[in-house]
């Protein structure tokens, strides 16, 4: 017993260490500089805003500001440490989701470590400097409470706490009652099946829903008050998300990135067939219900891991070839190898971090328009503030330029619904009626990648002018008297 729990040990330092090299990510999400400068507003006026401080098209509507306490931490982290604070941060946050997996694997360490593994591999095109990495690890935990809670029921009443702060971090705080909700079905299926007896599942159905209830119960717990609970749902509707975010799209299996989640549904289809893998309907009804959710948009993927890799140790344990593996594996490293290669893990994941960080601002420059903002920047005073930028640019442009400049429309969807989006696509598409987008509210600048049909429309507007670009961004000014254009497409 000692040798496994050691060998455990081990493979469990291992993982750290890799998975803290793997999972460290250039702050570039499009969303974070906004978020960045929400946080400076709450840290520097001490509340959190309700309606829209950065745009001219909703400037003062009601706006939820969700994830005002993942804001406050990025910026505190920026603020105090740059770049590099927040990927290590992220980089721990993300890795404590996996770690909480993989112990929750019941096979042999080794086949736990290579499931976990597969499953981070799967999940690598949703990390980044992003607050949904909150919610990947609070659902890890809260898995790994509810599994644990068989023996020691206690832990169940640590999910209130953690759902309370869960709610001020992500909307995606609304994954805890539908978990819970899944895994109380799967439990009442194998009730009615005679899979378990009614005596041994009542009492943890009981707790499952008395949590459901908490959690349903302490969402008003935030500053948004009730209005939370409409948001998760607001969000799941809004079908231009769609259209304007890959992550919001479902997986394309002819994409590299999604190969080895596809890998994850063929093992578990082999598993299943071929009985290696032995799972309860409070498993089953979680695990079909979240592959859906992850065939529906990538954002989903890291979620499905959390019940998938279980599954997938259970199966490589199990194989014919894992057994006959154990049985001829008789010795072990030993401890002075474990120690190099534990070492050698923590210098590449330091090395991996640092070699992140300094890549920062090169990365930065190569998706964000640096030459146009810096430009916008100098020439704060004597230039527009209305700006229309391309969507993934809106919260970057925000964080440079504000409050001289407020954006058209930026990453926040939820605040400007789905017609409004549609207006944005309309211009950036030079579809009919394009120039109303941009004249009915006078936009006086425009920021667009130089290979899209607005950018070729305007360079041929002589009612506009672009004093600045390069290869990542145009810069569009509305020239002195170029008043909009009467009955202009």
């Amino acid at each position: 017993m000692k040798l496994v729990e050691n060998k455990r040990a081990v493979l469990a330092g291992i993982l750290l260490f890799g998975l803290l090299a793997m999972t460290a990510r250039p702050a570039l999400d499009s969303d974070l500089w906004w978020h960045l400068r929400t946080g400076q507003l709450i840290v520097e006026t001490g509340h959190v805003p309700h309606t829209d401080p950065f745009s001219f098209t909703r400037s003062g509507q009601p706006w939820i500001a969700h994830e005002w306490l993942s804001e406050v931490i990025f910026y505190l982290l920026w603020k105090f440490g740059g770049a590099a604070a927040l990927i290590v941060f992220t980089s721990l946050v993300t890795t404590a989701g996996f770690l909480l997996l993989y112990a929750r694997c019941q096979g042999a360490a080794h086949w736990a470590a290579a499931a976990t593994v597969l499953g981070a591999v799967a999940s690598a095109p949703c990390w980044g400097t992003r607050a949904q990495m909150f919610t990947f690890t609070f659902a890890s935990l809260l898995l790994w409470l509810v599994g644990r809670a068989t023996e020691r029921p206690a832990l169940l009443f640590w999910i209130a706490p953690l759902f309370v702060v869960w709610v001020n971090l992500h909307a995606g705080f609304a994954l805890a009652p539908v978990l819970l909700l899944l895994i109380a079905a799967g439990l009442v299926v194998e009730t009615a099946t005679g899979a378990t007896p009614a005596a041994e599942a009542r009492p943890l159905l009981g707790r499952i829903l008395v949590a459901v209830v908490a959690c349903i119960a302490l969402v008003p717990l935030n500053p948004s008050g009730t209005r939370l609970y409409r948001y998760p749902f607001d969000t799941v509707k809004a079908t231009e998300l769609r259209s304007l975010i890959v992550e919001w799209q479902s997986p394309d299996f002819h994409g590299f990135m999604s190969k080895p989640f596809l890998a994850v549904i063929l093992l578990l289809i082999a598993g299943f067939a071929s009985k290696r893998i032995h799972a309860r309907a409070r498993t089953l009804v979680p695990l079909f219900f979240l592959l859906f959710s992850a065939l529906d948009a990538v954002r989903h993927i890291p979620i499905f891991m959390l019940v998938a890799v279980p599954l997938l140790c259970d199966g490589m344990s199990s194989a014919p070839a894992a057994i006959a593996y154990e049985t001829r594996r008789r010795r072990r490293a030993s401890p002075a190898f474990n120690a190099a290669v534990l070492i050698f893990l923590g210098g590449f994941a330091l090395w991996r971090w640092t070699t992140v960080a300094r890549g920062q601002e090169s990365q930065e420059a190569k998706l964000f328009p640096e030459t146009a903002v810096t430009y916008l920047s100098a020439h704060a005073s004597s230039q527009p503030g209305k700006l229309f930028a391309y969507y993934d640019w809106g919260g970057y442009a925000i964080w440079k330029l504000y409050p001289h400049y407020r954006m058209f429309v930026d990453g926040r969807s939820d605040l400007y619904g789905d017609e409004f989006l549609k207006q944005f696509e309309t211009a950036m598409g030079v579809h009919k009626g394009w120039r109303a987008t941009l004249d009915k509210p006078h936009v006086e600048a425009v920021l667009i990648p130089p290979d899209t049909p607005l950018a070729q429309a305007l360079l041929l507007d002589p009612s506009w002018t672009s004093p600045c670009g390069d290869s990542v961004g145009l810069l569009f000014v509305r020239r002195a008297g170029g008043a909009p254009t009467p009955g202009g497409n």
